[in-house]
């Protein structure tokens, strides 16, 4: 007797789950493809579940070798849920491999700001900054597109919520880690993140707050030890109205810097600006 197919999009899910845990990856796209007409058919809004059927179609396609559909449906996925952890590494690895350097190495770096540990991203953004480097000499930063500023609330979603299916190579958060945040930064990281720095000082001058921002946070990957990194990047927090922002990084500055004059003003004006006036 033949065996009943899957009557609904969960099952057709889980179906193709266990198909590409057996290395059957054409078979578990076609399962996805079918679980994503039926929930559109449905008309139920799910972002969330189409978001990940999208992103486990990607997985399927990169494991194939089409990376054009991959990073068709990576981008389905973000659309429907910006700044997910899976859709942008998939669609790392697809531009890497299509020698679109400059947008992989942005979708590494956007897993960065969500979480500092996934190793497949700090080897990627390695690899794209040597390989970037090589390519356009010192100017390289010019050739890349924005860089998007993950918001803070993002960055919690993706800490309480582990990665859906199919793990990718990260790094565990255990005692025997070095993230980014507790590695120590080599001469050359050091040199290119006070350059960073420089680079949003230049554009805070210019009012391109926003795009500072991007400019410190790159600089902080590379060098997270420099407080004034983090007070200048809360200066543009507080013209931006992100005054809980603000706050973190003056903390931050702070345990670097205890006598960071502009850390402490900054935070008192992000704490009044919050009405928490005793703070301020």
């Amino acid at each position: 007797m033949a065996p009943i197919p899957p009557a609904s999009v969960e099952e057709l899910r889980t179906t193709g789950n266990q198909s590409f845990r057996n290395g059957q990856f054409a078979e578990a796209a076609t399962l996805y493809s079918r679980a994503l007409r039926m929930l559109q058919e449905q008309g139920s809004s799910d972002p969330e579940k189409e978001s990940v059927l999208y992103s486990n179609r990607a997985a399927c396609h990169l494991k194939d070798g089409n990376c054009i559909d991959c990073i068709k449906d990576c981008t389905s996925a973000l659309a429907l849920v910006p700044f997910s952890l899976k859709p942008l590494l998939r669609r790392a690895s697809a531009y890497e491999a299509l020698e679109k350097y400059p947008l992989a190495y942005v979708d590494y770096v956007t897993v960065l700001q969500i979480d500092d540990s996934v190793m497949s991203a700090l080897e990627g953004s390695s690899r794209m900054t040597r390989t970037l480097m090589d390519s356009f000499g010192p100017e390289w930063r010019l050739k890349l597109p924005s860089i998007p500023l993950v918001p803070v609330s993002s960055q919690k979603r993706w800490e309480c919520l582990p990665l859906e299916n199919h793990k990718e190579p990260s790094k565990s958060k255990s005692k025997g880690t070095t993230s980014a945040k507790s590695r120590v930064p080599s001469a050359g990281d050091v040199e290119r993140a006070r350059a960073l720095k420089e680079e949003g000082n230049e554009l805070v001058k210019k009012g391109n707050h926003k795009q500072a921002i991007e400019k410190y946070s790159e600089s902080l990957w590379f060098s997270n030890l420099e407080s004034a990194t983090y007070s200048n990047r809360a200066l543009c927090h507080l013209e931006l109205k992100q005054f809980q922002e603000a706050v973190k990084d003056c903390t931050e500055a702070l345990r670097l810097d205890g006598k960071n004059v502009k850390a402490f003003y900054r935070r008192a004006q992000a704490y009044k600006a919050l009405k928490d006036y005793r703070s301020s």
